[in-house]
């Protein structure tokens, strides 16, 4: 893994798990072993600068992950609780859902950085868009599709806030079987 990647990769990790403003950037250098001048040379503005780099990144991972789940079932239904499934796998087994979440940076930086906004919005619209295309081969009218969509996304981003405050993958399992 080269540096640049090697440092999206950790400061991903630490900006799901702790939010932008609980992670220093002292923590990412001593966690990647790498120095200052280093960090700046791939991050010259710094840690908004990674941070957008670190959305970029999720929005990579998580889109291509829900793509693959949503190309092998025949119904948005049954892809959605396969993808709840697999949350509650990872909450289950490794205390955590880091890979899927991001409301924490959203919630702390969207009204502070307009990049930062836009980054997350994009990651938002795409995961939705992969839900409206679904909802759409399942014969939803284009509206009803897109409405469920949003409802999909605000629910399971939700949820997931909710697994973490609570430490229980209890309402992951509630929405598990949705009925729409």
């Amino acid at each position: 893994m080269d540096t640049k990647s090697l440092i999206i990769d950790n400061a991903t990790i630490r900006f799901q798990q702790k939010g932008y403003k609980g992670v220093g950037l002292n923590e990412i250098l001593r966690v990647c072993n790498v120095t200052k001048g280093s960090l700046y040379h791939h991050f010259p503005n710094g840690k908004e600068e990674l941070l957008i780099a670190c959305l970029h990144f999720l929005n990579e991972v998580i889109t291509l992950d829900i793509v693959d789940i949503f190309e092998r079932y025949p119904t948005t239904l049954e892809a959605t609780n396969s993808m709840i499934e697999k949350l509650i796998v990872n909450l289950e087994t490794e205390g955590t859902i880091t890979g899927y979440t991001f409301s924490s940076m959203v919630s702390e930086m969207a009204t502070l950085s307009d990049l930062v906004r836009k980054a997350c919005a994009e990651l938002y619209a795409k995961i939705q868009g992969i839900y409206f295309k679904k909802l759409m081969e399942d014969g939803y009218s284009k509206e009803l599709a897109s409405n469920i969509a949003l409802m999909i996304t605000a629910s399971i981003e939700g949820t997931m806030m909710l697994c973490l405050v609570e430490t229980s993958a209890k309402p992951l399992k509630v929405i598990r079987y949705p009925i729409y």
